[in-house]
Parts: structure tokens; sequence; C-alpha cells
């Protein structure tokens, strides 16, 4: 599952070019084209209730997207990527859909949103609608972020996502396809991370005798895991926790120095989880790594 095309949508963010040059490392396994992509919101341009339209605002706005654009080719080019500019008006969401699959990419790259003082996440409604309806991997970028850790507030970088991905699986196969998509990163990645989280859920109320059971069985399947890896001659390491899901995949990342997390986001009912708050979205949403979520 080769990454060879790569949507990215802009809203030309502060750090969204430095975003996108920490992709450009995906050259070595592979990366062949960048689509890049900014939608003009209608809103901005038409007119309600009359119906006018406001053409040369439109015009404006392409001519300014296109020259920053155009710088950004140029560095894209330099790296021996090709790459080419998509400039649409209407609702973000649907017509980046509507591109993804018109241009067949293997990966939608969504930025973070600002975040205030006050805020504990980093991806907003849209984003997440994005997510839930696309059927194409989406990677949450986070180039700078700062977070509080043991009391701390911490500023990070993220440049070097493909360093020392973790993959958290629930043995569904959504992980299935993380874990072919990480084996594609060879020769990018130094170590791949494979780690589960024995659920509260799961856990309550068992006796003794069946959490052992549930332990060896996950500890088997995370070794399974490492071994198709390591048969790809990739470095994995297996990483057994239990708990609250969301919480301790954080802090597997953390504890481990993970460099990016990587997930499926759909189980046994995807509407409902993602009504209800699903385990990727949560980490995805407060998770100060860059999350790859996987349909």
């Amino acid at each position: 599952m080769k990454l060879k095309k790569i949507l990215f949508p802009t809203k030309f963010r502060e750090l969204a070019f430095n975003s996108l040059e920490s992709l450009l490392e995906l050259k070595k396994v592979g990366l062949e084209e960048i689509v890049l992509t900014y939608i003009i919101p209608r809103e901005e341009v038409g007119f309600v209730p009359y119906g006018g339209y406001m053409k040369d605002e439109e015009e404006r706005l392409r001519e300014q997207a296109q020259i920053r654009f155009s710088d950004w080719q140029d560095a894209i080019s330099a790296k021996g990527i090709e790459s080419k500019v998509v400039i649409e008006v209407g609702k973000p969401i649907a017509n980046i859909l509507r591109i993804s699959k018109r241009e067949n990419v293997d990966l939608i790259v969504a930025g973070r949103k600002k975040r205030t003082t006050l805020e504990k996440v980093y991806i907003g409604s849209a984003t997440l609608e994005l997510i839930r309806r696309s059927t194409v991997p989406v990677l949450v970028s986070k180039y700078m972020v700062q977070f509080e850790w043991q009391g701390e507030m911490i500023t990070k970088v993220n440049d070097h996502i493909f360093k020392s991905p973790l993959l958290a699986t629930d043995w569904s196969d959504p992980s299935e396809k993380g874990l072919k998509m990480l084996s594609s990163l060879k020769g990018l990645a130094d170590k791949v991370l494979v780690g589960h989280v024995i659920g509260v859920k799961i856990s309550k109320g068992r006796t003794k005798a069946e959490l052992d059971r549930i332990e060896k069985e996950s500890k088997e399947r995370l070794d399974d895991y490492c071994k198709r890896l390591s048969d790809e001659r990739m470095n994995a390491e297996p990483h057994l926790f239990s708990g609250r899901s969301a919480p301790e995949i954080m802090r597997m990342a953390r504890e481990h120095k993970a460099s990016m997390i990587v997930m499926g986001t759909t189980g046994k009912d995807r509407l409902k989880a993602f009504w209800l708050g699903s385990v990727s979205h949560r980490v995805a949403e407060t998770s100060e790594l860059p999350v790859l979520l996987v349909p």
C-alpha cells in the first residue's frame, strides 16, 4: 500500500508549508505526485439572499493562491516530485472528497486547527467530517504544537514523522491496512512500534484466568504483527498496555518516543462510533503527534 499520490488541501495557515515539507521525504519510498488544493468557500464570493456573485473577488483569491502555490511547487520539484494545483469554489469537505476520488489519491493531509490557550483539541468539526467520510487514509498533520505534560508546557516540532511510527491496533481490518501501509515505509522508518491496549470494557468483570488468556493472546498477535514487519526487514517493537484506550495510546506514544500514531477509523459500527466519539477520533483530537487514520 504505497503512498504514490497525496492530496494536500490548505487554507495557507501558519506552518502549512512546513507541514508540506515534512512529507517530501516520502520520495524515498515512492511518492510521485502531490496535488495542492485550495477551496474558496462559496460564502466568501457569493451574495445571499440576492443571488449575486463576486467574480472579481474569486479571481483575486485564485491568483493569490496560485502565487503561493508556485513557490511551493518549486520546493516540491526540487525533491524530484511532480505536483499540480487545483483551486475550486464550493464546500471545502465535499470538494476535497470529490477531488480525492477524481485524482485517485492514496492519502489526504488535513491540517490542525488554530487552538486558543484554553482549548485542548487540535482538530475541529470539519476535519472530523473529512475523517468520517473519506474512503482513503487521512493524515492529521501537526507540525508544531504546544501541550501540557507532567505539569509543564512543552513545544514540540513534528518534522520527521515517519521515523518511529506507532501502530495502535485493535486487530480490525483497518489496522491490517495500517500495517501494510507502514510496511511501505521501509527505508524511511528507523523502527515501528506496534501497540495494543486491553481496554476497560474488555477487562471489566473478568477472572484472573480470563485476563491471563487475553494478555497471552494479545502478546501473540503483537508478536505476529512484528514478525510480519521483520520479514520486510523492518525493526519492530511490541507494546501491550491496559486501561482506557485513548489515554493509554497517547501514553504509549510518549513513553516510547513515537513520531506519529497510526490507527484504523472503522469498527463494527462506524457511524455509532463517530457520534459517540471513537478512540481514533479522540486520539486525533488530543494527541500532540500527527495521526494517520486508515479506513
